[in-house]
């Protein structure tokens, strides 16, 4: 996020606009803290809820006003080769400062089905949920134009990724199903083959036998 001090019709020495600007981070930490913004749409073929712009903007409504300050989204057009880019930036102020994050997207202009302004529009929907988002540290990592990958398909994308486990990370493992942990803990961090499953459940067993 980029931070910008805007001047002030009131001269403020630096410590005071350094207070102002600390101020203005507080409120933006508060909000992004509290808020929770719904996911309203539903993606049929990957079977899951998304959060669209104006969910954030609802969201975030309630406490402008509680903390006196307005939001704002701006777009930049961006000539960028053959693949046309828009810039939008979202920006939280008190008046007197203003904090800003930046999301660019890409327009597809080869999209089937849709008109030229139809595609600058869903480019910009995209990039003001994308800047709302880094502003307010929201993410959607399952969202509309991720692929539009059903669930299970990510979870495979997520396993295949993980590394397999070493026998020095095997051993540390043990170590750790022994001392109270949860073999799904483990599983969560590293590819078990079903025979290292086999063996941290014994262990798991073991130990809660004992207990």
């Amino acid at each position: 996020m980029d931070i910008m001090k805007q001047k002030s019709k009131v001269p403020l020495t630096n410590k005071g606009v350094e207070y102002n600007m600390k101020e203005l981070t507080i409120k933006l930490a508060d909000i992004q803290v509290r808020m929770k913004a719904k996911k309203s749409s539903y993606n049929a073929f990957g079977k899951y809820y998304f959060r669209k712009s104006e969910d954030l903007l609802e969201a975030i409504k309630p406490f402008l006003k509680e903390h006196d300050v307005y939001v704002t989204v701006s777009e930049e057009y961006l000539e960028n080769g053959p693949v046309p880019m828009i810039k939008s930036t979202a920006t939280i102020s008190d008046g007197e400062n203003a904090i800003h994050a930046c999301a660019i997207v890409g327009v597809d202009l080869n999209q089937k089905g849709m008109q030229t302004a139809q595609q600058f529009g869903a480019a910009s929907t995209y990039g003001k949920k994308y800047a709302l988002g880094n502003l307010l540290l929201i993410d959607d990592t399952e969202d509309a134009d991720a692929g539009a990958k059903p669930s299970g398909v990510i979870d495979k994308i997520k396993t295949a990724a993980k590394q397999a486990i070493t026998p020095a990370q095997m051993a540390k493992a043990k170590d750790y199903i022994v001392a109270g942990g949860a073999v799904s803990a483990i599983e969560s961090k590293y590819k078990l083959t079903a025979a290292d499953k086999k063996e941290l459940n014994d262990i798991k067993g073991k130990d809660t036998t004992k207990a």
